[in-house]
This record gives C-alpha cells, sequence and structure tokens, in this order.
C-alpha cells in the first residue's frame, strides 16, 4: 500500500480522502483498477466541466466562484455558469497544471453554497455538485433507451460507505466482454445511511468487472483483483460481495423485542461508595446501554445511565441501606424489566474524598519519566520490606530490601525530574502485590487497595498525585488487565489452599492465623513475617478442593532437595483456578491464539478477561485510581488480551468513566498506551496482525458474536485470513505536502502504545528512525506512540541488558526522540547511564544491586529545586553532582527546545523533497489556538530541504538565521548527537523563538 501523494497547499484535504487512507482495502491512482485503457495521467492543462444542480435552490443566477490548486480566487461572484439540461447548469474551467479546485457557488445577490463553509474541493473532469453531495458524471450525456424485457441484463449494485467514509462514491466498471468506462466511472447517488447506489445497463451481457472509487484518487479495486458483479441486486461491503442481496435501504422490521434483563446484580459497599456489578443483557439487535436505579437515603430515586456492567456510586450517606435495580436498553428504546434488587449499607464514616483531577492536556506535550517506584528513592524507611527471598537474593547483604523506593521518596524528587525536563511520570503498578518477588508491582493480589509498603504518613497515593499536579506533571500509573498474582485476586478469586505444609515445609508455609489480613507490610505476630503465607497451605485435603491429585508426592523435588506434592505449587491445568476465572491452559505459541488465553508464568494467573465477573472487578478497581485524578494508563500485558475485548469493555470503561468523573476533554486527553510486545525487527510480528503492535490502536471492523469469548475467536480468524495486506492505514501522522491536516481519529480503538519497532532497533539511532517511520502508516496516529530505548524489561534488540552503547549514542538517540514523532521517553537514570550494562533482571537469583534495576536514591541525595521544566533552581549534596551529567545537560535542554516549538511535539511530518539520512519537516496548526508551527529538522548529519515555504528559519541550536526565497535550504551535519532545528517565523505568537537555551556537550 502506497501513501496518497500529498495535495498541493490550498486546497483541503478533504474528510472522505482521509477517511479512505485510513482503510487497507483502498489504493492510490497508481494502483487504480486494472482496465483496457489506462487511469490517464495529469496533463499539462486539465479542466474541469462542473454541474450544479438548480432544483433546490431555484436561484435567479448561478456563478461559480473558484480557485485551481495552489491558484488564486476569481473574482467576486465568479463566472457565471450556463444552461446544461433540465435542473443543472454548467461552467468549463481551465486549471493551467492544477489538480483540482476549491468552488463555492452563489446567485451573484448575496446568496452563498460554500459546502458549510468548508467550500467544495473538487478535481478534473466532469463533476457534479448536488444538494452537497460530489460525483463524477456528465448528468446531460444521452443514456439511451432501457432495454425491453428480455433484450438486456441490468445490475443494481449497492456499495457500502460506512468502512471508507466517502461522500462521493463513483463505479468504475465494464460489462462482460465489453469496455470499461471513462475513468473515474458513474456517479452513484445516496441511497440511505452508509449505502451508495447505481443501476448499470449491462447489455447481453450477464456481468461486469467493477471497481470504485472517492473521485480523488482513492479506489477500493479489491487488493487488485476488480470484483465480478452479476445482473441483478448486489451489495458490496468491506470487500464482500452477495448477489442476489435483499435491498440493504429497505426499511427494517420494527425492534419491539426487549433486551433480557440482567441477571447476577451484586452491590458492596466502601466506605460511602457501591460498586454494583451484573452480567451482561442479550438481545436481538443490540444492547446500548443501562439504567441503574438507587433507592435509599434522602435523596430519593436516582437513576443512572451507563455503557458496562459496572457501575461504582459515590457521595453516598453514611450508614444507610441502598439498594440497586438495573434495566437494559436496546437502540430502539426497549427496554428490559428490572433486575433483582441488589443492597449494601454504607460505612459508619465516609471516606476520604479522591482530590485529584487530570491536568487534561494533550499528552504528546509530556516528555515521560519512567520508575520503579519501589526502586527510585527512599523517603521512609519504616515501609522497606525484603521478603522471602531478602536472603537468598544477596540483597540483605547489601542492606537493600526489594522494596526501597516509595511514594514519599517520589514526591521529594519530583523537582529533580521537573528539572530534567520531564512532565509526566510513568509509575509501575500501584495496587496491593503478593508473590516472592514482586517489589515490581505486576503480581496484583488486592486490585483495590495501594500498596501499603508504598504509602506513609503524609504521603499516600493520592498526595503524590496531588503534588506533581500542583508541579504541572501527570502520573501514568501502570495497569494490569491480564493476570493476578499465583495467590490469586482478593475479592475475585483467591485459592483456598495451595500446598502442603508438613515438617520439611513448615519453613516456608506459615502457621495459619485466622485473624491476620496480607497486606505485604504488617508482621504477622506468630511467624514474625510480613510476607506471611498462612492462608495458603493445609495438612489435609480442604473441604470443597479442585485441585487434581492434591497432597500426593510428584516424584520431584525442591533445591533445597525437598519433596514436592500435587498443588504445592499453582497451577493452571492443575484444576487450583476456576475456569470461569482464570484461564487453565499454559502458552504454546507467543504468537498464536493462546498467547492472549493462557498463562505466561507461574506467578502470572491469567484472568479471562472475557467473563463479565472478571470484566467488572476489574472496571470497578480501576474507576478508583480515575478518580483519584490519574492522567493515564500505561497498560501492561496489552497483548495477551484479544483487542475485542479491549474496544467492547476496557476502553470505553475508561473513556465513560473519566468523562463522568471529569468531562469529554479530560477524557480525550486520558492517555492510555499498551505493552503489545512485539519483539521483532518487521512491520507486522511474524506476519501476525493479532499481535503487531498497531493492530491495538484499531477498533473492530467486522461484526462477531455478542459473546466476548466467541468474538475473540472470530477476530482472531478473521484478521489472520485478512492479512497484513488488508490492515487499515492512516495519513494521520504525516504532512500533507507543507501542510498540516486534522487527523481522522474515528476509527481509533482508544489505546495508544509503545513502539516496540523503534524500541527494537535503538542499538543505532538511524536504523531506529527508518524502521519507526516504515511502520508508521499502520498506526491509527503514530504521534501518540510512546518512544524509548530501554526499559525495566529489554535493551534493544532484545538485549537482556540496559543500553551501553556510549554516551555519543545516547545523545543521538535522544536528539531522535526529543523531535521526531512520538512521546520520548526515559527509563529512570539513563540520564545519567545508570547501570549500564547491567543485567536488567536476574529474579532472586542476584542482588539487586547488581542489575538495571538497582536503586537509584543515592545519585539523588541531597536538596534539587526546579522553577521551571528543564531549569534547575538550586541544588546540592549528591544530586547536584548527578546534575552536571552530560546527558543531564543534554535532556535538559532537548526539554526546552522540544516544549518552545510545537510542531515537534505534536505535529505531523514528512521526509518529501529531503536528502539526509535522519531529516524531516514537522508542522502542527491549531486554528482554535490560532497555532501554526513549521520547523525542519537533521539529527547528526547534513540535509537539503526542497519545496519548502520560503521565509526566514532561525535555528533552535544555533540561533543561525536563514532566508529561504526558492524553497529550498541546506544545512551542513552538526555531529554525532547534535541536530538542527530550524523554525519558520511565521510572525506574531509563531514567531520563531530564536536560539533556545545554552550551548552543552552535544547541542552546540
Amino acid at each position: 500500500m502506497r501513501r496518497i501523494r500529498p495535495r498541493l497547499p490550498g486546497r483541503p484535504l478533504a474528510v472522505a480522502l482521509v477517511a479512505a487512507v485510513t482503510l487497507g482495502l483502498l489504493t492510490s491512482a497508481p494502483e487504480a483498477p486494472r482496465t483496457e485503457t489506462a487511469v490517464p495521467t495529469a496533463a499539462s492543462e486539465s479542466t474541469a466541466t462542473v454541474f450544479y444542480w438548480t432544483k433546490t435552490k431555484n436561484w435567479p443566477a448561478y456563478n461559480l466562484h473558484y480557485a485551481p490548486d495552489g491558484g488564486s480566487w476569481t473574482t467576486v461572484p465568479g463566472t457565471a455558469m450556463e444552461a446544461a439540461c433540465t435542473d443543472w447548469v454548467k461552467r468549463t474551467v481551465s486549471l493551467g497544471g492544477a489538480s483540482g479546485l476549491a468552488a463555492t457557488f452563489n446567485d451573484g445577490s448575496g446568496v452563498w453554497d460554500n459546502n458549510a463553509g468548508q467550500n467544495y474541493a473538487l478535481g478534473t473532469g466532469t463533476i457534479t455538485v448536488k444538494d452537497g453531495v460530489v460525483a463524477h458524471s456528465d448528468p446531460c450525456a444521452d443514456t439511451g433507451t432501457d432495454p425491453s424485457p428480455g433484450e438486456g441484463h441490468t445490475a443494481e449494485v449497492y456499495y457500502s460507505t460506512a468502512t471508507v467514509g466517502w461522500t462521493t462514491t463513483n463505479l468504475h466498471y465494464r460489462p462482460a466482454d465489453g469496455v470499461w468506462t471513462t475513468v473515474p466511472g458513474v456517479g452513484m447517488e445516496p441511497a440511505c445511511t452508509g449505502w451508495a447506489r447505481a443501476s448499470v445497463d449491462l447489455g447481453a451481457a450477464a456481468s461486469m468487472q467493477a471497481a470504485f472509487n472517492n473521485g480523488n484518487g482513492v479506489w477500493d479495486n479489491n487488493n487488485g483483483g476488480d470484483y465480478t458483479l452479476p445482473a441483478g441486486r448486489t451489495t458490496v461491503k468491506d470487500r464482500k460481495v452477495i448477489a442476489g442481496a435483499p435491498d440493504p435501504c429497505a426499511a427494517e422490521e420494527p425492534d419491539t423485542e426487549a433486551p433480557t434483563a440482567p441477571t447476577k446484580v451484586t452491590a458492596t459497599a466502601d466506605g460511602v461508595s457501591a460498586v454494583v456489578t451484573w452480567e451482561p443483557s442479550t438481545d436481538d439487535r443490540g444492547v446500548t446501554k443501562y439504567q441503574v436505579t438507587r433507592t435509599g437515603g434522602t435523596k430519593g430515586t436516582v437513576v443512572t445511565d451507563v455503557g458496562s456492567t459496572v457501575f461504582s456510586d459515590t457521595g453516598l450517606e453514611p450508614k444507610t441501606t441502598y439498594s440497586w435495580t438495573v434495566r437494559a436498553v436496546d437502540a430502539a428504546g426497549n427496554v428490559s424489566a428490572a433486575s433483582a434488587a441488589a443492597t449494601a449499607t454504607t460505612g459508619e464514616r465516609p471516606t476520604a474524598p479522591a482530590t485529584g483531577k487530570p491536568l487534561g492536556t494533550d499528552p504528546r506535550k509530556d516528555p515521560i519519566y519512567f520508575v520503579l517506584t519501589a526502586r527510585f528513592a527512599d523517603g521512609d524507611s519504616s515501609n522497606n520490606r525484603g521478603g522471602n527471598q531478602h536472603e537468598t537474593s544477596g540483597n540483605a547483604a547489601n542492606d537493600d530490601p526489594m522494596f526501597r523506593g516509595d511514594f514519599k521518596g517520589l514526591i521529594q524528587k519530583l523537582d529533580y525530574i521537573k528539572g530534567l525536563g520531564m512532565s509526566a511520570v510513568w509509575i509501575t503498578p500501584v495496587v496491593l502485590n503478593r508473590s516472592d518477588y514482586d517489589y515490581h508491582g505486576y503480581h496484583g493480589y488486592d486490585f483495590y487497595e495501594v500498596d501499603p509498603r508504598l504509602e506513609s504518613a503524609g504521603a499516600s497515593y493520592q498526595d503524590l498525585i496531588d503534588a506533581a499536579h500542583a508541579k504541572g506533571m501527570k502520573i501514568y500509573q501502570d495497569v494490569v488487565y491480564n493476570h493476578s498474582s499465583r495467590w490469586g485476586a482478593k475479592g475475585l478469586f483467591t485459592p483456598t489452599v495451595y500446598g502442603v505444609r508438613d515438617a520439611q515445609w513448615s519453613w516456608y508455609y506459615d502457621e495459619r492465623n485466622e485473624g491476620f489480613a496480607y497486606d505485604g507490610l504488617t508482621v504477622e505476630p506468630k511467624s514474625g513475617k510480613s510476607y506471611y503465607n498462612g492462608d495458603l497451605w493445609s495438612t489435609a485435603e480442604p473441604s470443597g478442593n479442585t485441585c487434581v491429585g492434591w497432597g500426593t508426592p510428584t516424584g520431584s523435588t525442591s533445591p533445597e532437595g525437598y519433596r514436592i506434592y500435587n498443588c504445592q505449587w499453582p497451577s493452571p491445568t492443575s484444576g487450583m483456578f476456576p475456569k470461569a476465572l482464570y484461564h487453565n491452559c499454559w502458552i504454546g505459541n507467543w504468537e498464536g491464539e493462546d498467547s492472549r488465553s493462557c498463562w505466561l508464568h507461574d506467578d502470572l494467573a491469567d484472568f479471562n478477561t472475557e467473563n463479565a465477573q472478571v470484566q467488572n472487578y476489574l472496571i470497578g478497581a480501576y474507576d478508583k485510581y480515575i478518580d483519584m485524578g490519574v492522567d493515564g494508563f500505561r497498560v501492561d500485558t496489552a497483548v495477551h488480551i484479544p483487542r475485542t475485548t479491549w474496544n467492547r469493555r476496557f476502553l470505553p470503561a475508561i473513556q465513560e468513566r473519566v468523562t463522568q468523573r471529569f468531562g469529554a476533554e479530560a477524557a480525550e486527553n486520558f492517555f492510555v498506551f499498551g505493552e503489545v510486545a512485539a519483539f521483532v525487527n518487521d512491520k507486522w510480528n511474524r506476519g501476525s496482525v493479532n499481535h503487531s503492535a498497531q493492530f491495538y490502536t484499531w477498533k473492530e471492523r467486522g461484526e462477531y458474536s455478542a459473546d466476548d469469548e466467541k468474538a475473540a475467536l472470530e477476530m482472531y480468524d478473521d484478521e489472520q485470513q485478512r492479512g497484513t495486506g488488508s490492515q487499515p492505514t492512516s495519513t494521520n501522522a504525516f504532512l500533507d505536502g507543507n501542510s498540516y491536516h486534522t487527523p481522522d481519529h474515528s476509527r481509533f480503538s482508544g489505546m495508544n502504545v509503545i513502539d516496540m519497532r523503534m524500541h527494537m532497533n535503538f542499538g543505532d539511532a538511524d536504523n531506529a528512525y527508518h524502521n519507526g517511520k516504515d511502520s508508521d502508516d499502520s498506526y491509527n496516529d503514530a504521534t501518540y506512540n510512546v518512544v524509548y530505548v530501554d526499559s525495566h524489561d529489554y535493551g534493544p534488540n532484545k538485549s537482556s541488558e540496559r543500553y551501553a552503547g556510549g554516551t555519543d549514542a545516547w545523545a543521538e538517540n535522544m536528539s531522535l526522540m526529543w523531535t521526531f514523532r512520538g512521546i520520548p521517553t526515559l527509563y529512570y537514570g539513563s540520564e545519567i547511564e545508570f547501570q549500564a550494562g547491567k543485567r536488567i533482571d536476574c529474579g532472586p537469583s542476584c542482588p539487586l544491586a547488581s542489575t538495571g534495576r538497582a536503586y537509584f536514591g543515592d545519585h539523588l541525595a541531597g536538596d534539587v529545586k526546579a522553577s521551571d521544566f528543564g531549569t534547575v533552581d538550586s541544588a546540592s549534596g549528591t544530586v547536584a553532582a548527578t546534575l552536571t551529567k552530560p546527558l543531564v545537560k543534554h535532556v535538559q535542554r532537548l526539554n526546552q527546545i522540544r516544549r518552545a516549538v510545537p510542531a515537534l511535539q505534536m505535529g505531523q511530518y514528512s521526509t518529501e523533497g529531503i536528502s539526509g539520512s535522519m531529516a524531516y519537516k514537522r508542522r502542527y496548526t491549531d486554528a482554535a489556538s490560532g497555532t501554526d508551527s513549521f520547523a525542519l529538522v537533521t539529527v547528526s548529519g547534513g540535509a537539503t530541504y526542497t519545496g519548502i515555504p520560503d521565509g526566514r528559519y532561525t535555528d533552535a541550536v544555533t540561533g543561525d538565521t536563514q532566508v529561504v526565497t526558492g524553497g529550498k535550504l541546506t544545512v551542513a551535519a552538526p555531529g554525532k548527537g547534535n541536530l538542527r532545528v530550524y523554525v519558520l517565523d511565521l510572525g506574531g505568537k509563531n514567531a520563531a523563538p530564536g536560539k533556545i537555551g545554552t550551548a552543552g556537550p552535544y547541542l552546540k
């Protein structure tokens, strides 16, 4: 698939074209249908004959006011149009070398049709404009007489425009053994919502070859094969042809069937809040929403509409019993019977209300600093915990408990992060964890509670969010929907028992204490452990046991030589976990369907995320953190959940909750970015679209079963069959020539992603750049990609070590990340090449101090104050020395430059007319704010830019000024790690900022 050639500036990009390019089933003009007469190339002198429909307007006179692409408008009122045939006027105009024109129509006396203020974007050849619809045909041509019965065949063709989004549709065809129509074919008329129609006389032929286009070079030619359409009525939808189809525009039978009543409604109170959940209802045409009715308290009956099957009711009265019933509603407004009531009684005193509110600004403005909270900065040693691996890991010898850093330490060092210039902080999961080695946060146990090993008096999670917001910084919370800890998920399912506690295992399984509840922090008095596990063992088979072969010796022994029994450890295949709530299998193929429905590891019990009870548990839990005011979610292991489940359940629930609490603008900017681990160097993950990062940025385009489990399998098979060549494409990241165009997010799923392909190739910046831009047409909008070199999991090329390419290479990587599309992200300590070359993670087999997850706080000792992003006012102690490191200086100035040039934050980009290895132009335009920012960038090497706007350009790095008069600028190579950012001076608030910051070790 090739991208559509950018149009000349001055002509608005048609919405139809943008929507069309979004689809993988479309091609550009050079890939038009195979015809006997080739698609004509643009002549040196082109014309347009414009026909205008008069019956609706009934004006006394008609004028065409127009401007060829790149040219000037005619003098008002334009050129008079002449009578053509009944109800039509026309005018033929010369366009010179232009490929189209912008047009409006008027009566010569001040009455205009300017397409609701947008003007009409017209091409060349014969064009009709009828009641706002543009088509390509001659309405006055003699079509001949209809054949008499028995003398010929007629084809009635309906084409679905719902997916392509075209406002103009043409049918280009040839009867069997006949000749093709002249491009673009005959105009199809709107038939009903989402359908266009045309009737074709086939003469003696019984079928025809056909293709469809929008009249502006975008085609659906059945992936190069054209369509074969028989006589009679045929529908074409998403490349599926149905002959003898019913009329898609025939009036449907009215929907009079109501949905089934919701079942299994439960309500759980927590202080003065309650979470209400239920099983989904069924309906013959689909449920659109639910009505939750609450009774009780002094406020009377309250009815709330929700789109998911979980509802968090807040602000209730204390010590009051409430009841909730739920009804389902379909698109026709049919309402189900009420469910059975669920009741709950609120607590004796109100819980502390959430005080946070997301900052709600465009996430592309905010470079991200990623910290493992427990390893970053220790503000309170009283919550430090080593766990049962403290000695064996070697951490004890280093006085380095795994849970060491905390929210208090992070709050104290927010000014360090702000001083680097970073305005968003991605933190590891905050929920209560439980496993032998759970400091990282990915072994969730109680998803409704914050892990107390991270909190302190005056430094709760809410305090962290509020403190960050007070400094203009965002908090992105790492969230896990795919799995719980191997001990299950409290409040959903926790096994009554795992192992046998005999004389050999009494060291591991603690004596039961019925009155004690694990929280990771509190020390259990009998065992003296905070990592107490007395609720996870038995000396006899427990009542209701489901684990197969419980207590029977396996014949295997532990590393210590102890006998291992069946059910001693968690296993998905043992019967220990209920199939309704957990998947009961191990992954066999990491690019197969089972990677979405099986366990990754015995510490990661895989949720059955297609189950409504599991969905409700997770949605309710993460609603709590949304209410606290977090600014976004980083989604762990996103690829291990079917896209249908994300798009149907979890992503809409996030949007609904943010909108409900903070409004539509906050919801639009609530940043969700997923980890879709595709560790390959190609565009598509070993050819599997279902396991490729960009796949998750799109909505569904097929219709699947209402049952989530069946739908997941149906989608998997459907998309695998469609293959990589038929996936959606987008121009949202790309400039149209030198012009920014409004992106089309109508097919956006709600999830952005980490740019795994750039990450994999960051061993060399040039390689990362070329691999990254090669994939950009397959994301919904690559300007939202999160870009990093290494992380807590891997370095480039799936290296198990932190990046050790050297300071110059790091500087070059950063220069690219901070100026290319996407959101630059820095793993904690990379600004001083912290632990470079060290193994990122070796579990408890080696001390954390020797890994890439070592404690960073020693480098932050002392005080630091930052008055602005990238600006440190004062620093003392060790942190002052840290702030002198060359990459610290580099990232500070990169942030200053990026913050001053909107094109570098949110701009689309192009390499058209540019020579140079890592060189590109970027532009961002926003009419509402009056922003227009245009910049030319080259990283490390020299570049020549042609076809750029004339004007005065100033380099933000050196302050050098160049005046471009012939659309050409040549820039000398600045050197490895350095770059040039020439910003076009557009005057007023869009004036070039000049030199930004002071010269440093690389930017000079």
